[in-house]
């Protein structure tokens, strides 16, 4: 089975938009001790995302063709500061996730910059969804108060 990338990045964004991202997503089932997790299914396609943590946590994204796994995300993130709490810090990062659509960009993570009041989102990304990693940073009131790694790609 040939894996089309377009339609696997079609189903990403709208994935992601209805999953973590989305402040209204229902949580699935966790399929493990501790962990929060979220499940997106769309005809041949299925997500799952689970995390672990809080203030810092670590997580991973699969993607499902008919069945059979294809590609795949894991992250980490932590806050730099005990003195901010994570409804501070975190209070940008699901709005700028939600601004994934596509067209060119990445949608693995947030876009390139994302500011919602005093709170600013900035992701760095390099390759192809076919392998990439990035890193991302919250700041708040112009202080970095969050450090970020991804990495991932098709599962072959």
């Amino acid at each position: 089975m040939e894996l089309d990338v377009m339609k696997l990045t079609t189903f990403l964004v709208e994935a992601k938009q209805a999953t973590y991202a989305n402040k209204d997503a229902p949580k699935a089932s966790p399929l493990r001790p501790g962990s929060e997790d979220y499940h997106f299914k769309q005809g041949e396609w299925e997500y799952h995302d689970t995390y672990f943590g809080g203030r810092d946590f670590m997580g991973e994204e699969i993607v499902y063709q008919n069945g059979m796994r294809v590609w795949g995300m894991n992250y980490y993130g932590y806050l730099l500061t005990e003195e901010v709490s994570p409804k501070d810090a975190y209070a940008v990062l699901r709005p700028a996730l939600m601004q994934l659509t596509g067209g060119g960009v990445l949608p693995v993570r947030g876009p390139k910059e994302y500011v919602e009041g005093n709170s600013k989102y900035l992701n760095t990304q390099t390759g192809q969804i076919e392998r990439f990693s990035g890193t991302e940073e919250i700041t708040l009131n112009n202080e970095k108060v969050y450090q970020g790694w991804y990495h991932g790609g098709l599962i072959r």
